[in-house]
């Protein structure tokens, strides 16, 4: 994405989620940031206040630059912004963004050919449109924190923001997309992302099962996945997480496990039987692990072709011996000290993404980027002067939490 310019009017975690990935891929992201700055600047550890690990590694290889959108100037800024860039995308809400004077048809005007991004928490043509979103309330209502009680008889959410990085995800894909049909034609467009809508998309892309069909053959849920037994097993000196899914899997482990009573059931014969009874396997494979150490049965299990690996922490993830090997994780000093980041999960032969520089400090190239659009010295310093733009030196060195837009 070398030469493609992105206007970034993102916060929290769904909308810098997709612009780290088009930073990593070349594109040079402008990240706008009200005074106070993204709120993950201080919501997690970090070395220094509003510098914490979760920023400085969600907008890596971005260039942050303060505006106060709603002092006199400061939209006139922004609107000169948006005609050097090819990409504008907000997680603002549509009211929010439209009283700016930035929705789509505004911003058309002043860039025909636009790739426009809205990031919402809910779709526009819908009721639930105006409610405020984060990850929390969108597991709750997409339905994933209920398949939790499936599971424990209690719902729950997800140990991690899987609904902000899918929808981030999202966008970034739809983005791309975006910008090749451009290529070819020369056309911009309008894109709408909906946190919402993303995650029943993601969920039911399994989940819907016999409820695809008139009349419906099934509720929507996929047994497998809500079996209160679907966990790691429990060896006889730790856990181990393994798959025995096909008939030529199912029937090497049963000669590994030298055949035990618990897994002669003839339910069990077959894929299909299995699926039918799929809880019920689950249990039996539970007793027969129990038998064997966790070491043991990995080396048979693997030998075999069964999906087996053992169970890790995150913490254990960062000294991997894969990772290590791919050279997952990038290891480099920057303005921030020496980093450790996760590395890009995707390889390109001609065309491989880079981790450049770490998150930015709050309004660390507004001059630069100011200067860049054509306005002279005695103007940013005006601006600075007024409070219309901050920079590095002028931003403050705590903000309060909330500033920003929701996710």
């Amino acid at each position: 994405m070398a030469g493609v310019r992105v206007l970034d009017l993102t916060a929290t975690l769904m909308g810098p989620y997709c612009t780290q990935i088009m930073a990593d891929m070349g594109a040079d992201v402008i990240k706008i940031e009200s005074p106070q700055g993204d709120t993950t600047r201080y919501i997690s550890d970090g070395h220094k206040p509003g510098m914490s690990g979760m920023f400085v590694n969600l907008n890596r290889g971005k260039r942050s630059v303060v505006i106060d959108l709603k002092s006199p100037g400061g939209t006139d800024i922004l609107a000169r912004l948006v005609r050097q860039n090819d990409v504008f995308v907000h997680s603002m809400r549509a009211e929010a963004i439209g009283r700016l004077g930035f929705d789509f048809e505004s911003v058309r005007r002043l860039r025909p050919d636009i790739v426009y991004a809205n990031l919402y928490g809910y779709g526009r043509d819908g009721c639930y449109a105006e409610l405020p979103a984060y990850d929390d309330t969108i597991q709750g209502i997409s339905g994933l924190a209920m398949l939790g009680a499936e599971i424990s008889g209690a719902p729950r959410y997800a140990p991690t923001v899987v609904a902000d990085k899918v929808a981030g995800l999202t966008a970034t894909y739809a983005i791309a997309m975006a910008l090749f049909h451009r290529e070819r034609t020369g056309q911009g467009q309008e894109i709408e992302v909906g946190m919402f809508e993303t995650m029943v998309s993601f969920l039911m892309a399994e989940h819907i099962g016999g409820a695809l069909f008139d009349p419906p053959t099934s509720d929507p849920v996929y047994r497998r996945a809500v079996s209160p037994n679907r966990r790691p097993y429990e060896t006889a000196d730790g856990y181990v997480s393994v798959l025995i899914y096909n008939d030529r899997q199912w029937n090497h482990f049963l000669e590994i496990a030298d055949r035990p009573e618990p897994l002669l059931d003839p339910r069990f014969a077959s894929l299909a039987s299995r699926s039918r009874h799929i809880d019920d396997v689950y249990a039996a494979i539970r007793t027969v692990m129990k038998s064997r150490r966790t070491r043991e049965w990995l080396k048979d299990l693997q030998a075999a072709g069964i999906p087996a690996v053992p169970l890790k922490t995150l913490k254990e993830l960062l000294h991997d011996p894969h990772l290590e090997q791919a050279d997952f994780f990038v290891e480099r000093d920057t303005k921030e000290g020496r980093l450790k980041f996760p590395g890009i999960p995707t390889r390109f032969s001609r065309t491989p993404g880079a981790i450049r520089e770490a998150g930015p400090a709050l309004g660390e190239h507004t001059v630069r980027v100011l200067q860049e659009c054509g306005y002279g010295e005695d103007e940013i310093k005006a601006w600075l002067e007024a409070g219309t733009v901050r920079c590095g030196a002028d931003a403050p060195a705590t903000a309060a939490q909330g500033a920003g837009a929701p996710a």
